[in-house]
């Protein structure tokens, strides 16, 4: 259940009509659940509870401040990519020994910033950047626990953008490099190899990638504690998909199920890394008709939201279900859904059958939790949207809409430039 339903013909947000907010805060909104959000992240997490393991929630589906307090409060950790996804974990309360941090291009002043965090593990992607970890743990004299993610050449099936695990994508290094570096790690009087890392891609939808990633990894894992090495964390990554049309993917206990069976007693530690699956569905994409254009042979819905606020149907040619905020018995159109941005790739839906709808009427964009807001940008000079939270028959803004001023914060005109 995803706690957004329709009541008399409106849609709710648990117990608060979505068209309330949108008179309240305006147009366009993110718009969560908590409800549904906390529900996902412990399902998932129950779900491994015959398993030492941690979950950390992957910042970059949707690093908003009230989500991450949701984590914190549930005692999960975080999966972060950058100095500043570490500043928003530590700041929302995620403790510091909870937090994993991933990434193929961390600056030596964030892997400082990490270290002097104290967090849990460091996921190394490339022999550079052992290196770079062996000069900053000498020169801070401080213990650095670490693991490599290893590309273990696995085709996960999903879209070939968030595909990672292959020999051509940028992330990770092959086996037989990482088990030389591992053996260099061991030497370090500073560097402590305590955990093996893989990741192999996103929104995926069969188990059978999982299967193949465990079954190559707790052979890493084995290989490495026969070289002396006490490897005692095994970081899987993410990727579990969830549902935007008529997917199917496996539920967390089907997951957890061949995870444990495939990995057996071996004394380790999961490390998890959801993020889509905790967001993806707790949240939707509220925007506003503003013109209905008709052209030979094509309607637009003009709306308010557009792919600054939401890139995955421009990018990725996503699809997201969308639906009126109130239904009406109107005949269904096919049509475009399209934003005010100038670029023919800015739409939400093509050729997609709705609701006729009238100019002032809202439409929900769902399944929009994850890659929404956290993607979005000012192209064209917009305003990023706000973000609301519900709980029950309440509602709060968790980040203000931008103003004007925001656009321009941080630019600064020359002394040549300025007006007489």
């Amino acid at each position: 259940m995803d706690h957004f339903e329709y009541r008399d013909g409106k849609l709710f947000c648990e117990d608060v009509p979505v068209r309330a907010i949108a008179k309240k805060v305006g147009t366009p909104f993110y718009l969560y659940s908590h409800a549904t959000f906390a529900r996902h992240f412990n399902v998932f997490d129950g779900a491994f509870s015959q398993i030492p393991h941690i979950v950390c929630y992957s910042l970059k589906a949707n690093p908003n401040g009230a989500l991450l307090r949701i984590i914190a409060k549930s005692g999960g950790g975080a999966d972060i990519v950058s100095g500043g996804e570490l500043y928003r974990a530590l700041g929302a309360g995620i403790p510091a020994d909870r937090i994993v941090y991933s990434g193929v291009g961390k600056t030596p002043e964030e892997l400082r910033y990490a270290i002097e965090s104290g967090i849990r593990m460091i996921n190394m992607e490339s022999e550079s950047e052992f290196k770079t970890l062996r000069r900053l743990s000498r020169k801070m004299k401080r213990r650095v626990p670490v693991s490599i993610r290893v590309n273990p050449e696995i085709d996960p099936k999903t879209h070939p953008y968030i595909t990672t695990g292959l020999k051509k994508n940028k992330f990770g290094i092959l086996w037989e490099d990482a088990a030389r570096i591992y053996r260099e790690i061991a030497a370090e009087e500073y560097l402590e190899p305590v955990g093996i890392s893989s990741h192999i891609g996103s929104q995926i939808l069969e188990l059978g990638p999982f299967v193949e990633a465990i079954t190559s990894l707790k052979k890493m894992v084995l290989e490495l504690r026969g070289l002396g090495m006490a490897i005692e964390m095994l970081d899987i990554g993410g990727g579990l998909g969830i549902t935007y049309k008529d997917e199917l993917p496996p539920e967390p206990k089907d997951y957890a199920k061949v995870v444990n069976e495939n990995l057996g007693d071996i004394g380790i530690t999961l490390v998890l890394e959801p993020g889509r699956v905790i967001v993806g569905n707790s949240g939707v994409f509220v925007t506003k008709m503003l013109y209905v254009k008709q052209t030979a042979g094509k309607t637009f819905y003009i709306v308010d939201g557009a792919m600054n606020d939401l890139v995955r149907p421009s990018l990725y040619n996503a699809y997201h279900d969308i639906v009126p905020v109130e239904q009406k018995k109107r005949k269904a159109k096919v049509v475009d859904l399209v934003g005010p941005i100038c670029e023919s790739g800015d739409f939400l839906a093509k050729d997609r059958e709705l609701q006729g709808l009238k100019e002032g009427e809202l439409v929900a964009v769902k399944s929009a939790g994850a890659y929404g807001y956290a993607m979005s940008s000012n192209y064209n000079s917009r305003r990023r949207a706000a973000e609301v939270l519900v709980r029950g028959d309440e509602f709060f803004v968790v980040r203000k809409r931008e103003t004007l001023k925001d656009l321009i914060r941080g630019e600064k005109t020359p002394s040549f430039l300025e007006v007489e």
